[in-house]
């Protein structure tokens, strides 16, 4: 599917509110109400744009949020990501190049079950070492 400058200027004013009317798109691209919705339901429809979610506010979001960069054993990687989906802290796991195989990011209400979530990615069979990093502000943040 191609995308074009109109696509990518759609998709950035969704980036920003998803849940912006079609008409206020529509205005603030210069184009028809109707040919907005379409291109929003043919970009859905391609997979260009996935769907949309919920970011939840400050007063939902887990008081920490850390990252974990993980370094694993030949082969381990099946079972590491099997331990990780077990741990309810484990948001989202990258795998990376470089020095460590997986990026790990973390939401926790207290440093004690960050620390209890570190303690069992660090115990976990196939981790060979690992580094954590806690989130202490966001300067910037895109993802939508």
């Amino acid at each position: 599917m191609q995308i074009d400058e109109t696509d990518r200027k759609l998709i950035a004013l969704l980036a920003e509110n998803a849940r912006a009317p079609v008409a206020v798109l529509a205005r603030d691209l210069g184009l028809a109400r109707t040919t907005v919705q379409a291109r929003i339901d043919r970009l859905l429809a391609t997979g260009a744009i996935a769907g949309f979610t919920l970011r939840p506010g400050a007063g939902l979001r887990p008081a920490i949020r850390a990252t974990a960069l993980v370094s694993i054993e030949p082969r381990s990687g099946p079972a590491v990501l099997a331990r990780l989906r077990g741990l309810p802290a484990v948001e989202v796991v990258h795998t990376t190049s470089g020095r460590f195989d997986l990026l790990v990011q973390l939401s926790a209400a207290t440093t004690e079950e960050l620390d209890d979530t570190l303690d069992r990615i660090g115990e976990a069979r196939g981790v060979r070492a690992s580094e954590s990093l806690i989130h202490l502000s966001t300067r910037i943040d895109r993802s939508g």
